[in-house]
């Protein structure tokens, strides 16, 4: 349910699991965690995680976040890795990122997404806490006053809003998302690993 795909320098990993809204178990985060790790063994100079179908996750499986998914450290772990790979990380959102999903694209360099994505994280109304980092990052992204309207309020925004608030770099028509997410990361599949890797350290 999860695939990663080597082109180049430039590798995509793919959430494939449209008929539950590509939501995660924890074997799947785990999965997510050892390709991060292995693109980042493999001298990965970009990393893009996408989806098939038209959710980028809705977040949790329910059966498994009843049972205790929902609080996992999977969720942090994958995140913690994903923003700390010494390569350009594009979230390619194909579709509405919801819950504990947030963590991935939080953690990405940019993210992109189509006209018809949403965005919430509904932990207020669902009795959870946040993982750890997401707070942080997104309101590095949006602001703290934003960052409550999602976390707190339950907001639901679309991609149009995303776009102004910064939670979200660009928008891309659904036929050229992965087109539009490649291209981003030309310049760095060319460059050395550890020119990647230095820039993207000088960056908070």
């Amino acid at each position: 349910m999860i695939h990663l795909h080597e082109t180049g320098n430039v590798w995509t990993l793919t959430l494939d699991r449209p008929d539950k809204a590509n939501s995660l178990t924890a074997a799947m985060l785990q999965e997510l965690c050892d390709a991060v790790d292995a693109a980042c063994v493999g001298g990965a100079r970009a990393l893009v995680l996408t989806g098939r179908g038209k959710v980028f996750s809705a977040g949790a499986d329910l059966d498994e976040a009843r049972a205790g998914l929902a609080t996992s450290g999977l969720w942090e772990a994958l995140s913690g890795r994903i923003a700390a790979a010494p390569c350009l990380t594009i979230a390619a959102l194909n579709g509405t990122l919801a819950g504990g999903a947030f963590g991935m694209a939080l953690a990405c360099d940019l993210r992109l997404a189509v006209p018809g994505a949403k965005f919430f994280y509904p932990v207020m109304k669902l009795g959870f806490l946040p993982q750890p980092s997401d707070p942080g990052r997104l309101a590095a992204l949006v602001g703290p006053a934003r960052a409550k309207m999602i976390l707190m309020v339950g907001a639901r925004i679309d991609a149009q809003e995303a776009l102004s608030w910064g939670l979200v770099d660009r928008l891309s028509a659904p036929d050229a998302l992965m087109q539009d997410a490649i291209a981003l990361t030309q310049d760095a599949a060319a460059a050395s690993r550890g020119h990647v890797a230095a820039i993207k350290q000088m960056v908070p």
